[in-house]
């Protein structure tokens, strides 16, 4: 039987160090796939939960429980992101490689429509990766974490109308990315 997480967070918070383990144990994997959505980098998104967890640590006593511990991880986690990225940006090389290698590891009955959902997959992360890190935060926290407009500006310390913005300009890259025609009209105007 799941142990409940605003239990956790109590006796976290009273200084149970076993209670703030299981707490990472359960929050984990959603902090994880937000970190990787967010950084595009399985090394990158590792350094990052590792960073958010820490900051969860030091701050677990000022947590009041206005929203919940997952959102307030969601948000810091968000946070840690963006500083990573601002830092790597500054500090970034070349790749050595273009090629993605990522993989479905489900079994699937279809092969052929697992190849098909795998292609799409890879180019939807190019996508997303080519982003720059504010819209794709923005991208990722509406349409994978399915957060309202308002959250979003919260977590991102935005104004509303600055998230819609920037989730318009994150949608029309990605379609643009995504489903472009080579000589499409709308490509000669864009040159």
């Amino acid at each position: 039987m799941p142990v409940e997480v605003a239990d956790l967070v109590a006796a976290a918070q009273a200084g149970d160090r076993q209670a703030f383990d299981e707490l990472v144990r359960v929050t984990y994997a959603d902090t994880y796939t937000l970190a990787y959505r967010l950084t595009g980098d399985e090394e990158d998104a590792q350094d990052v939960v590792q960073e958010a967890y820490l900051r969860a640590f030091r701050g677990l006593k000022r947590f009041r429980g206005d929203a919940q511990f997952s959102t307030w991880m969601y948000r810091i986690t968000a946070n840690c992101a963006s500083t990573y990225l601002g830092k790597r940006s500054r500090h970034r090389h070349d790749e050595l490689s273009e090629e993605l290698a990522v993989s479905d590891e489900r079994e699937s009955a279809n092969p052929e429509l697992r190849a098909e959902t795998g292609a799409l997959r890879d180019r939807l992360q190019v996508a997303l990766r080519a982003l720059p890190p504010r819209l794709r935060a923005v991208v990722v926290l509406r349409d994978i974490y399915d957060l309202p407009h308002e959250a979003i500006a919260a977590e991102l310390g935005i104004s509303e109308s600055a998230a819609k913005v920037r989730l318009h300009r994150a949608r029309r890259k990605l379609r643009e990315d995504l489903f472009s025609i080579p000589g499409d009209v709308g490509e000669a105007h864009a040159m």
